[in-house]
């Protein structure tokens, strides 16, 4: 997320629904447990599952009657904090600098050179878009690790903000001002699918491939599942309400067992504003934050559909997760509306033992919620025709976590709440239960759903199905009081649940909290809570955790998207990173260090997990920054491909 974005920040919800921190506070109460110095690894979370996976998968030659000695889950050692404008990793790993923005993704026509961002909106549309943050990487044959597809997301594009950041023209420009100045901004937005391969250990772009595309704010989408066709999404260009132009601000990303790629719509409120001069905005364009009146990206100005006066109906259309066939270069992406409208930051799915798919979201804004999708059809490994609709139908949930009732440790109960009109009288108001999903928020208020530190990435462990969700922070909190433990929650957490009996169907769970971000250079009191919990250290201090993952062996890969001033409250944090966890035994470890005043996001493996790819997105947003090219250039996004210099398995 940029600084010009950050009054997303700012809760829209007004009501009254209980917020986690006052779950927290009771349980703080009760147990006394944050305020002993201890913090939260003194809590075992279902530590006796996670264990299991407290070693690498290897196959080694020791006799079945040998019982090994485990080894680490993490074998890399940890590295400092940096402030420089460059990137840094762990010893014995390399990391280069990979498909920056603008890079041509063909050989001839329009866009097949970079021209230092002069160019206009028909070479963006062949070339690699703006401001990478999700990614995942398709092998083009089932477990190879050297040729693939890598899709990727680009979530907005620096047209506004100071002069030194507005570089998407190639010279500063703080106002969009004319129609192709828009429309490259269009183009640089959506998803890249890039053909990359490995040659002679080097991965390389195969430009003119079949599979190269770009998915911009302009491509045809159909919108599927219960609400399409809804009055709420009709339009002027599209009376049907089932054909959409474009998906913007795509931010976190998911990925199926069946091939496909999930694009999450994150802030698309701050595309639609009007030219009307006052404010009409309705109830539900003010619960998900539409602007009152012009916008800072200006496309209201040339396109009518973002001026919501002209098209009221047309920001119904965003706000989705959009499955895209990343193989097939003629298909058309889908908004899969029953999984609900917010602003999706990811979408994490698990299949259970019957086949049943849940998929894991965060709406990403302060004082909002987490969700859980379960599909009414049944995942078939192989049978395409049957796994291919399976997000259009099923059931839409919103969680309430509570303290629960176990004395001594720190983990609560919660539960599932379901959003469908037809079993929940709180729904009543609703229309049809279209309604429900085109206004997940307005539902979710009114179930009495847990409101949230910022819901971002979630992730679910490969072995014990645990799910994790980073908290990025909710800094406008500004006062302590019973409810509220930590005011200005500045640094964030990760909360964990098990579904109640391993299924992921269940309307319960369990809860902890895995770690407690915070700075114990600022703060050497380690019973004051802004210190975070005892597995931060001086060593690997970190603030706003954001996105989430983890590999095959089961670590977790922590990165981060917070203030990088490395004074005052963020004293000692430098850069934004990206970390290493061990589920069981908490261990965390600092892997990775970005350039100046950029975001690290995205994760993704080749199958083997020798390499991973991450993304660095807005670096320089205040004007600092040269990386990747040095010297003068600007400033670009890029992905980053790291690998261990002895070929082995990341992390290991």
């Amino acid at each position: 997320m940029s600084k010009s974005e950050m009054l997303d920040d700012l809760p829209t919800n007004t009501s009254a629904n209980e917020h986690f921190q006052s779950v927290v506070e009771r349980a703080v109460n009760r147990r006394g447990f944050l305020k002993t110095g201890l913090g939260l690894s003194a809590a075992v979370f279902l530590s006796g599952s996670l264990s299991a996976c407290n070693s690498d998968n290897d196959d080694d030659n020791t006799p079945d009657s040998e019982t090994p000695e485990p080894r680490p889950l993490i074998g890399f050692t940890g590295i400092p904090t940096y402030t420089a404008d460059d990137i840094v990793v762990a010893a014995g790993y390399t990391a280069t600098a990979f498909a920056p923005w603008g890079t041509p993704l063909f050989s001839s026509g329009p866009g097949s050179t970079w021209a230092g961002g002069s160019e206009g909106a028909a070479e963006q549309m062949r070339q690699v878009g703006d401001n990478h943050d999700g990614i995942h990487f398709f092998p083009l044959v089932e477990g190879n690790s050297e040729e693939g597809l890598l899709v990727m997301n680009h979530e907005y594009t620096t047209t506004s903000g100071p002069a030194t950041y507005a570089w998407l023209f190639g010279t500063p420009n703080t106002a969009i001002t004319t129609a192709d100045q828009a429309n490259k901004a269009i183009a640089a937005h959506g998803v890249s699918v890039i053909h990359i391969r490995k040659n002679a250990g080097k991965w390389e772009i195969v430009l003119d491939s079949q599979y190269n595309r770009r998915i911009t704010a302009a491509t045809p989408m159909l919108l599927t599942g219960p609400a399409a066709g809804d009055d709420l999404l009709k339009t002027t260009v599209d009376p049907t309400g089932t054909s959409v132009f474009g998906t913007i601000n795509n931010c976190g990303n998911g990925f199926t067992p069946w091939g496909t790629y999930l694009t999450c719509e994150e802030n698309f409120n701050n595309y639609f504003g009007t030219t009307a001069g006052s404010d009409s905005r309705n109830a539900a364009q003010k619960r998900y934050g539409l602007s009152a009146g012009a916008t800072s990206y200006g496309w209201e100005l040339f396109h009518d559909r973002f001026d919501y006066v002209k098209e009221p109906n047309e920001s119904n259309r965003f706000g989705w997760i959009v499955e895209i066939d990343p193989f097939d270069r003629n298909s058309t992406p889908k908004k899969r509306t029953a999984l609900g409208r917010f602003k999706h930051e990811n979408a994490a799915y698990r299949i259970g033992a019957d086949g049943t798919v849940a998929v894991y979201m965060g709406d990403d804004q302060a004082n909002d919620y987490v969700y859980k999708f379960v599909s009414n059809g049944k995942y078939k490994a192989g049978d395409h025709r049957n796994n291919a609709n399976l997000l259009d139908s099923g059931k839409l949930y919103v969680a309430k976590f509570n303290a629960g009732a176990v004395a001594g440790d720190f983990m609560g109960d919660g539960e599932w709440i379901l959003l469908d009109k037809a079993s929940n009288a709180a729904l009543a108001g609703f229309a049809n239960q279209a309604e429900v999903l085109i206004n997940a928020r307005l539902a979710a208020d009114a179930v009495g759903a847990t409101k949230m530190d910022r819901p971002e990435w979630v992730a679910v462990h490969p072995a014990t199905g645990e799910v994790y969700v980073t908290m990025t922070n909710n800094s406008g909190r500004t006062t302590t009081d019973e409810a509220n433990p930590r005011a200005q929650n500045r640094y964030g957490q990760i909360v964990r649940w098990r579904e109640a009996g391993d299924d992921i169907a269940a309307t319960t769970f369990a809860w902890d909290i895995f770690v407690l971000a915070g700075n114990p250079i600022k703060y050497t009191d380690r019973s004051e809570l802004k210190s975070g919990s005892a597995n931060v250290t001086a060593e690997n201090t970190f603030n706003s955790p954001d996105g989430l993952g983890f590999d095959k062996d089961g670590r977790l890969w922590i990165q981060t998207d917070g203030n990088y001033s490395n004074s005052g409250e963020y004293e000692g944090q430098g850069n934004n990173q990206m970390l290493c966890a061990d589920p069981a035994t908490k261990e965390i470890r600092r892997f990775f260090v970005g350039p100046k005043e950029c975001e690290v996001t995205g994760i993704a493996f080749t199958p083997d997990g020798k390499t991973l790819f991450i993304n660095i997105q807005h670096p320089g947003e205040d004007g600092n920054s040269h990386w990747p090219d040095g010297g003068s250039a600007i400033p670009r996004s890029a992905t980053i491909i790291i690998t261990k210099d002895d070929g082995g398995v990341i992390g290991s």
